[in-house]
């Protein structure tokens, strides 16, 4: 446990320090117990993403549009089409999308994710899904949302390590944390044992895991 520690606060040192709209968002979060994707994982997730340059992007869970503004500044030749279903952080996401400047490449779809594929797949095809929803929905998800990625795309899904409760290395603090995690571990293995994807769960952040589909 202590070199796991260590070697997350080794990684963590090179992530450069946040400023501007990135640093207001993540005070933001903190300060409204909104969820943001944490700054390991976030850096692991921006540098799949160069690597594979991604044209058109759909993500699953905007909250207030850390991770897909991020995305968007780090991808200059990127668009985001992104959904959330909660009022009150679509508004704010959309205030820091402005803020940004980068209304003409981040689409908001209003709405459940699990309601509106009709309306992401007039948006698609896409080159890379990026599930940060909802856990214990995420095998609907990616089931719903993965016909929208072409040959080739890569689907990335956060938080499916669960705060060490999935490895069993953390003990769930209720009974519903501890069907989320029971739920994402089940999510795991079938995602790890699809032949129509290569996956690889990387322990960055609160794992990643990143599913490059064949077909």
């Amino acid at each position: 446990m202590e070199t796991g520690r260590k070697t997350s606060e080794y990684i963590a040192s090179f992530i450069p320090q946040s400023s501007g709209i990135i640093k207001e968002m993540e005070d933001y979060a903190s300060i409204y117990n909104i969820p943001i994707m944490d700054k390991e994982g976030m850096a692991a997730l921006l540098q799949l993403l160069k690597i594979q340059h991604p044209q058109k992007i759909l993500e699953i869970g905007t909250a207030i549009g850390y991770s897909g503004i991020r995305i968007l500044q780090e991808n200059p030749g990127s668009e985001l089409v992104s959904i959330e279903r909660e009022a009150e952080r679509a508004d704010k996401a959309e205030h820091f999308i402005s803020q940004a400047q980068l209304k003409d490449r981040f689409k908001l779809i209003r709405g459940d994710a699990l309601e509106e594929m009709d309306l992401a797949a007039e948006n698609g095809p896409f080159d890379s899904l990026f599930i940060d929803a909802a856990k214990g929905q995420y095998e609907k998800f990616f089931q719903f949302y993965e016909p929208m990625v072409r040959p080739g795309g890569v689907i990335y899904s956060d938080n499916v390590l669960f705060k060490g409760y999935v490895t069993g290395e953390s003990e769930p603090e209720s009974k519903r944390m501890k069907a989320l995690a029971k739920r994402i571990r089940s999510f795991n293995e079938t995602i790890m044992k699809d032949a129509n994807f290569h996956s690889y769960l990387f322990p960055a952040g609160d794992g990643l895991l990143v599913s490059k589909k064949i077909k």
